[in-house]
């Protein structure tokens, strides 16, 4: 199965913290892949190398075969990205975001127009249209951030924790997208640390800690008949808190 992205050996330090020990990263395309790890495993550093935003100390990263940053232009022109703590032109609405994407992107005006109505029509923005960003809800926005990465139609889609803060009918508007994404032989690759919605969603598992990728493969693969959350669990060495640790906690002296 030819792969969409593939990683050797990537490596990011800053000083003397190591963010990014020489991930070896493989994401098979038509993949709806999920990549977990616990807070500071450098989930978001190696999307940021992997995307072009971060160049790293060590390895490369090619996505449909193609080197980040020996081929910028073809890797750019394949990606779609929906950063974490996503920043947009707020004075703009969200049809003026979408053409505007559009034009960067070299589409033809009548086909933005066209795209950005779908999307807008889909992703149920219609009538928010012509509000500028900035009024919108943390739900609105992660709706026109994920339509201005889709619109010109990438073959690779990279998401840092696209749900977090969304509510239950955004997030399913956003899940029902993705999903159809995917199935069109597109891959999505997302990361997160919350186990119950990877495993809703993914077909495909990396798991890192502490800056490796401990495991990866096919979800069932990876869970060996666990829930996805015990295995990530043994995987990155999570342990229970003694109750004899924290005897204090709740307890109220009487007087």
């Amino acid at each position: 199965m030819k792969d969409a992205v593939r990683t050797t050996g990537l490596f990011k330090r800053y000083g003397a913290q190591v963010a990014v020990a020489g991930v070896d990263l493989v994401v098979p395309a038509g993949s709806f892949a999920g990549l977990v790890g616990p807070n500071g495993a450098g989930k978001t550093t190696t999307l940021s190398m992997i995307t072009g935003l971060l160049r790293p100390d060590g390895g490369h990263a090619e996505i449909d075969g193609f080197h980040v940053w020996r081929d910028p232009v073809e890797v750019k022109a394949r990606i779609g990205v929906l950063p974490e703590g996503l920043r947009l032109f707020e004075r703009l609405s969200g049809r003026e975001l979408l053409l505007y994407n559009g034009r960067l992107r070299g589409i033809p005006k009548a086909e933005a127009e066209r795209r950005a109505a779908d999307l807008l029509q889909v992703m149920d923005l219609a009538d928010a249209a012509d509000k500028l960003v900035v009024d919108y809800s943390t739900g609105m926005r992660k709706k026109i951030g994920l339509a201005a990465a889709l619109l010109h139609n990438p073959s690779v889609l990279f998401l840092d924790e696209p749900f977090e803060g969304v509510d239950p009918v955004s997030a399913n508007t956003l899940t029902e997208v993705l999903r159809g994404f995917t199935a069109s032989g597109s891959t999505v690759i997302f990361s997160s640390h919350v186990m119950d919605l990877v495993e809703r969603l993914c077909d495909w598992v990396s798991v890192m800690d502490r800056g490796h990728i401990v495991a990866q493969g096919p979800l069932e693969r990876v869970r060996a008949g666990r829930s996805l959350n015990e295995a990530f669990l043994e995987l990155v060495g999570g342990t229970r808190t003694g109750e004899s640790q924290l005897s204090w906690l709740g307890r109220r002296d009487e007087p």
